[in-house]
């Protein structure tokens, strides 16, 4: 099966171990670093979604309209607008990338970020509305004819949109989450389900729960699995070593130093988080070339598990995720800018070598197969 790089769209330079150098929305750098993904073989970029950040839709129309190939993951907040809004900037957007657009469905799993925003719903109300917005923007993306809408979160009467995407029958839908209610939500509306890197057979586990609950929902498909790492590598094992302890030490002083509003205070709600967080407690090192204490220094925060190792080392570890059915591998070094274009350069090309290997030896063994069979 092909396999997809994606990597991140950042809107300025800032990390985990780097204050940001310029404004939130720095255009040039923006384009710089969505150039350099372009040019060293990543497929996609996320342009993620922060309660403070820059708006991720008009940055991406940005990069949309300066670039030829590299596709656009966009993530978005139920609770941020209205879902026939929404769906009408997705076609938009998708118009100006030419097809080229996923949009990445967040539900919110800190009740504080998303009270930012004035998002006071539970945990599970923001996955039912979650469910129910995606199914109205997918119905607005290929409806022609005006309908009405009556949920349990929205209503409304005789809307019909006049944008549709250029993607037929429609673009993508990716989804994320590693708890039951998130599987469920997954399962029945994700093309793509997102899922934070953990050892190989945890990651087997939860693929497993999304085909079933892909399965309850009376899909006949099952869908597309990604999953995210913050590769650290280096020439030789001692020198990615070493820079894996110099990562960790600039996350704790880069934390220590911040603002106080930046540091989360107490155990983290989602689900996802508190895994990350009893996985690096049980161990740092899992597999290949898994390690934890990147994620520990963060509080559980998001993608933050490393892969750690040579270019060869950290394509091998991704190979054994790819192996498990994982093909879309989302990536982000520290430095965004220098690690997406040495990924690009030195583990992008180790990977799709080993995955067009391993595609030619299961046609050469269903072509066996067959002429088994016939004789």
């Amino acid at each position: 099966m092909p396999v997809e790089f994606l990597g991140i769209a950042a809107t300025n330079d800032g990390s985990e171990t780097t204050p940001r150098s310029g404004a939130a929305f720095d255009k040039e750098y923006t384009l710089r670093l969505a150039r350099a993904h372009e040019e060293h073989g990543w497929d996609r970029v996320l342009f993620a979604y922060g309660s403070g950040s820059p708006d991720p839709a008009p940055a991406a129309a940005f990069i949309a309209s300066r670039l030829d190939r590299l596709q656009i993951l966009l993530a978005h907040r139920p609770n941020v607008s209205y879902p026939t809004f929404a769906a009408k900037t997705f076609a938009t957007l998708d118009q100006i990338s030419e097809g080229r657009l996923t949009v990445h469905f967040i539900t919110g799993g800190n009740d504080h970020e998303q009270g930012r925003e004035g998002d006071t719903l539970s945990k599970d109300e923001r996955y039912a509305r979650t469910r129910e917005y995606i199914r109205i923007v997918k119905r607005i993306w290929t409806s022609h004819e005006p309908f009405d809408h009556e949920g349990e979160h929205y209503r409304f009467h005789d809307f019909v949109s006049d944008v549709f995407p250029v993607q037929q029958p429609r673009p993508k839908v990716s989804f994320g989450g590693s708890s039951p209610a998130a599987h469920a939500a997954g399962g029945a509306e994700a093309d793509i389900y997102c899922l934070w890197g953990e050892p190989l057979e945890k990651t087997a586990e939860q693929i497993e729960k999304v085909k079933a609950a892909a399965r309850a929902a009376g899909r006949t498909d099952v869908p597309r699995i990604q999953v995210a790492f913050r590769p650290i590598i280096a020439p030789t094992e001692e020198l990615a070593w070493e820079k894996a302890h110099r990562t960790v030490g600039a996350i704790r002083e880069r934390r220590e130093a911040g603002p106080a509003r930046h540091r989360r205070s107490g155990a983290p709600e989602n689900t996802g988080s508190q895994r990350l967080i009893a996985i690096a407690e049980a161990g740092e090192r899992y597999d290949r070339a898994l390690w934890t204490p990147t994620a520990a220094a963060t509080g559980g925060a998001g993608n933050s598990n490393a892969l750690v190792g040579t270019p060869e080392t950290v394509a091998q570890a991704l190979l054994d995720y790819y192996d498990l059915g994982v093909d879309v591998l989302s990536a982000r070094g520290y430095d965004l800018l220098g690690d997406a274009i040495d990924f690009g350069r030195y583990v992008i090309p180790i990977v799709r070598e080993e995955v067009a290997k391993r595609d030619a030896e299961r046609v050469a063994r269903g072509t066996q197969t067959l002429a088994a069979v016939g004789e």
